[in-house]
């Protein structure tokens, strides 16, 4: 046989047996990546049934619920005593309503007032957001009686009251600035201020915490490399 052709041959062997090689360990690192890929597809799809058995997610469910259970309680109490809704009431069912609530906003208004309207419109869309506070109105001149017992001069005048008692005022709209547009969250403002209600958090930025939470425990049950037992 011809010595360069025996060359030729073992030379296209060789290139051959490298390309098998090469093929084969393309072939193995094709599955070491499709193998990693599903191990981690498997970790990340957790089974339900060990989610609902974990302490940590069971309890702060069980928290949830009890918070919202208590809130749901305090809310239906708050209501039957005429928190959540903007009430008018009568001269007769002042003492009471004043009384029978820790804190009160009453509007002393006249029905011809161009202002008491406004002042109407901006009392009736707080009263459901804030319902530790009871928010009432009473006409002025049909309740000439505790008009001049707590010395209500300019209309409107929102008068608020704790544990009964007659705390501070606005007069007018001496605080809002002396304009018809002013704006609710002025108003908002103004009354948190002065301690007749609360500061109050965004409820979808509350639920967005509380969902959070959910995922970093979900996590913690399912990472390997987590401190949690």
């Amino acid at each position: 046989m011809d010595p360069d052709s025996v060359k030729s041959t073992l030379s296209n062997l060789a290139f051959g047996n490298v390309i098998a090689a090469a093929a084969r360990d393309y072939q193995k690192e094709i599955l070491a990546q499709e193998k990693a890929q599903a191990s981690a597809s498997a970790n990340e799809e957790v089974d339900l049934d060990e989610l609902m058995d974990d302490p940590e997610l069971e309890k702060l469910h069980a928290d949830r619920i009890a918070a919202l259970k208590k809130e749901a309680e305090k809310r239906q109490v708050l209501q039957m005593k005429g928190h959540g809704e903007y009430r008018e009431i009568g001269e007769g069912d002042f003492l009471g309503e004043v009384t029978g609530s820790e804190k009160v906003i009453c509007h002393f208004y006249h029905k011809e007032f161009y202002r008491c309207k406004i002042m109407d419109k901006h009392l009736k869309a707080l009263a459901p957001k804030h319902i530790d506070t009871k928010f009432i109105k009473l006409d002025a001149e049909n309740a000439p009686f505790f008009v001049t017992k707590l010395g209500v001069k300019t209309l409107p005048c929102v008068v608020l009251f704790r544990k009964g008692i007659a705390v501070d005022r606005l007069v007018g709209f001496q605080d809002l600035g002396g304009k018809d547009d002013f704006t609710i969250k002025t108003l908002e403002a103004i009354l948190t201020n002065k301690g007749i209600i609360s500061e109050k958090k965004d409820e979808d930025n509350e639920e967005d915490g509380y969902e959070e939470n959910q995922r970093r425990t979900v996590r913690s049950s399912v990472d390997p490399d987590s401190d949690s037992d």
